[in-house]
């Protein structure tokens, strides 16, 4: 049904004993995802694609969808899931509505693993890790290699996304905790 890639092959299959997020960035063609455990520093783990058969309907792509983001839950245990919303004032409605779609794959996912789902915007994801709500792609990808101390920036694009927004999550809860004393 559908391929799904990972970049370091790291995931043990169980749960962590640090807070692991799984971040998702949500496409019908190309869904990245990439988790990380919560720390000083934050630790990658691993990241990757899921990708739909092109031949596949749309159906079948959200199926594809919803039982890689299952696989995924199974095989690193996270703790919290984070997505990034569509962006539609930058795409096409058809365009923001398939990502929706993703969205709402990998929202299944996660609430059938009775896991809470936060969401992010891409301008507050990149506004949280690289410091400026308009960064380009290339930006993303270097700042999440400094960020999680690797030794090149994460590749492809989708996959340095979903590491981003699972350290946009991972920066958001330590400042709502922080914010209301309990950090």
């Amino acid at each position: 049904m559908g391929d799904y890639q990972g970049m370091s092959g790291v995931g043990d299959g169980g749960a962590r004993s640090a807070r692991c997020v799984l971040g998702i960035d949500p496409g019908l063609r190309v869904c990245g995802w990439g988790v990380v455990e919560a720390g000083k520093p934050p630790r990658f783990v691993d990241c990757g694609t899921i990708r739909p058969s092109p031949r596949d309907t749309l159906p079948q792509r959200l199926l594809a969808l919803e039982e890689g983001v299952a696989g995924l839950i199974r095989r690193f245990g996270p703790s919290e899931v984070a997505i990034e919303r569509p962006f539609i004032g930058s795409v096409a409605p058809a365009a923001a509505l398939s990502i929706g779609q993703a969205q709402a794959a990998a929202v299944l996912a996660a609430a059938g693993a009775g896991l809470d789902v936060s969401f992010y915007a891409p301008a507050a994801v990149k506004l949280a890790v690289a410091g400026y709500g308009q960064s380009e792609k290339r930006q993303i990808q270097a700042v999440v290699r400094l960020l999680l101390n690797l030794e090149a920036p994460p590749t492809p694009a989708d996959a340095a996304d979903a590491l981003a927004v699972a350290l946009c999550h991972i920066q958001q809860t330590l400042v709502r905790a922080l914010s209301t004393g309990n950090g």
